[in-house]
């Protein structure tokens, strides 16, 4: 049998190499269009590699997919992070677990990861292709027809497409008849017009919760970074994910709010700055913070921005009134900020969007469509949050492919 994947990333590597494994005669051949192999891994994590994530329950591992957590149940029971780590381990890459639960390779160095999915494909036999263009795909009498860029044509009983997100895998799946979800950015931050905000910049909170517009209900909980364009960090990646449709729908022009103090309830946040106001009456309310949860610096930003009395910068506690602590306890619990647009988010880019996950067989990754046909990792309209969860659904369904 002959077996052909096109697409030299994770996904494509991991199914290059259970193919083989699982049908040893077969003749396996990967294509890649560039002259880089793996260069996703090679980049992720800052250059470490987040492998993937500590989460074993795969219940649980689904809720981090805001697209394909309902499909990725039965493969999550197949094939988890915990295999994941042992068959790194069994092909000789150590691995460490952070106290987040993301999980690196102890080298802290991608090339690690690199390396040893192209020695375990070179050493099982498997042809590896780079500079190659495929630019034309049929399927003929059971067996599929490459047309390849200034070579001759190649033919393959099995296919499988793990081309990412870009739009020639979309255009290969379109013609074996499979329905396109129309890409769109997920994994970014917000830019916030807030120039007092601004320079606050670098100024992190280690648990904050944040929700759009209308969204309350999808609420994000985690630490927030304050950058010199608006908000990043944990929380807003994760938000921008889960929400990755309807900001998209809204040009990313949305309101944002932050509720500061997540972890106490509004009457303990009234309670303590009237502790506060008793205790310390003649101490300036911007230099004096009832709370320690929050930095200095931004408590003295939001004293600022609900505009306390004449002098908010100067008046002291003693000064305040009971609407002036309700305002600001408001402010506290559900801070209110513009969205005007989105960044990036370091190196990493990940789309939602891609192939209609009806449409494939999530036993085998197969096409309901063509037989033969398999489709994995980025192409499916499958994203997750960050912390190497799309580098398991690239493990988990390159591994599902050889089935």
């Amino acid at each position: 049998m002959k077996i052909i994947i096109l697409g030299g990333g994770a996904a494509g590597f991991f199914a290059a190499i259970h193919n083989k494994k699982k049908h040893p005669k077969s003749q396996v051949m990967l294509i890649e269009k560039s002259n880089e192999l793996l260069a996703k891994v090679k980049i992720s994590g800052g250059g470490r590699c987040n492998v993937t994530n500590a989460c074993f329950d795969p219940k649980l591992l689904t809720q981090h997919y805001p697209r394909g957590h309902k499909e990725l149940l039965g493969p999550f029971h197949t094939f988890q992070p915990s295999d994941t780590m042992a068959w790194f381990k069994q092909h000789g890459v150590a691995l460490k677990t952070e106290a987040d639960n993301r999980v690196f390779p102890l080298s802290n160095d991608s090339q690690t990861i690199v390396d040893c999915l192209i020695k375990t494909a070179t050493e099982m036999g498997i042809t590896i292709v780079t500079n190659t263009t495929v630019t034309h795909i049929v399927k003929e009498n059971e067996m599929f027809e490459l047309s390849i860029e200034k070579e001759p044509l190649k033919r393959c009983h099995k296919l499988i497409l793990a081309t990412g997100s870009g739009r020639r895998g979309h255009t290969f799946a379109e013609s074996f008849g499979h329905k396109i979800i129309a890409p769109i950015p997920s994994l970014f931050t917000f830019k916030i017009d807030d120039r007092p905000l601004h320079g606050l910049s670098g100024l992190a909170v280690a648990t904050t919760e944040a929700w759009i517009s209308g969204q309350k209900k999808q609420a994000q909980k985690g630490p927030l970074l304050i950058t010199h364009w608006g908000m990043s960090g944990p929380v807003i990646i994760r938000l921008s994910a889960w929400q990755a449709k309807t900001l998209h729908e809204s040009n990313y022009q949305t309101s944002l709010f932050v509720n500061w103090l997540p972890e106490i309830s509004g009457d303990m946040i009234r309670e303590r700055m009237l502790s506060m106001q008793a205790m310390h009456p003649k101490k300036g309310i911007t230099t004096q913070s009832p709370f320690s949860e929050i930095p200095q610096r931004l408590w003295e930003y939001l004293v600022h921005k609900v505009k306390l009395g004449k002098n908010p910068g100067q008046d002291t506690w003693q000064n305040l009134y009971p609407k002036h602590i309700e305002t600001l306890a408001q402010e506290l619990a559900q801070s209110t900020y513009r969205v005007t647009g989105k960044g990036a988010f370091k190196d990493e880019f990940v789309t939602c969007g891609g192939v209609d996950l009806k449409e494939i067989n999530f036993k085998t990754m197969e096409s309901k469509l063509c037989p033969g046909l398999h489709i994995i990792g980025e192409l499916l309209n499958i994203d997750g949050i960050t912390g190497g969860f799309n580098f398991q659904n690239a493990w988990t369904t390159g591994f599902l492919s050889a089935e």
